[in-house]
């Protein structure tokens, strides 16, 4: 049985909208931050603060609206046998992709802070602010990578899911568990090496965008 109905069509049309706040937020943004913030991030988000804040608070609702994409998913699909994967999967995900937020938020609300802070200070003053931020950019740089991390393992288990049941397509269903065992992987065997990681996001985006556009298509198909 094939469902494609409102139910189906939200769903879909939530992961769309996740993909391209997501993506649109990073591909807009005059500056971007690493894996944790440096001095010379608010001289550059200074040059166009306004952008910066405008392009990151679409990013941040980017995440906010992915995290309400599998909360709907996981509300047309979470019904026996499949809840048993779904679940815990969507639920993973989700706790990932929340902590990413909150990082994200945070990155956010230092960086606009921060121009303020540091205009006009001499590089001891700016060193001295940054020793004072020091342990919370620790904080978050773990909350990232735990974001990883936990929604890695979220998308091993809707990705079997998906190919057990057959909830959607082969292919999508294999990429969906090989991007989650390459988002545990590269954290834990490479844990300080941001580059690496840094084109799992537009995977990511991109996995988005085939999930909405696949949903709304063909709709969810339910064994019998």
């Amino acid at each position: 049985m094939i469902q494609k109905d409102f139910e189906t069509k939200v769903v879909g049309w939530a992961f769309l909208m996740a993909a391209l706040l997501l993506w649109s937020g990073w591909a807009l943004s005059p500056h971007h931050i690493g894996e944790y913030i440096q001095a010379s991030d608010f001289e550059a988000i200074g040059e166009s603060v306004w952008t910066w804040i405008w392009m990151y608070r679409i990013h941040i609702f980017g995440w906010v609206t992915l995290g309400i994409a599998l909360f709907a998913l996981v509300s047309v699909t979470a019904r026996r046998p499949f809840r048993v994967l779904i679940l815990p999967g969507a639920g993973m995900i989700i706790i990932g992709t929340f902590t990413l937020a909150i990082a994200n938020a945070y990155f956010y609300n230092y960086g606009a802070w921060g121009v303020g802070q540091t205009a006009g200070k001499s590089l001891a003053e700016i060193d001295a602010f940054m020793s004072d931020i020091l342990y919370t950019n620790q904080y978050v740089t773990c909350f990232i990578r735990f974001g990883r991390i936990f929604s890695g393992v979220g998308f091993v288990l809707l990705g079997f899911a998906f190919l057990k049941w057959h909830l959607l397509s082969k292919w999508i269903s294999i990429f969906t568990i090989l991007f989650g065992f390459a988002a545990m992987g590269i954290i834990l065997a490479i844990p300080d090496n941001f580059e690496i990681y840094k084109p799992l996001f537009h995977v990511k985006v991109l996995w988005a965008l085939i999930m909405g556009v696949s949903i709304l298509k063909t709709g969810i198909r339910f064994p019998n």
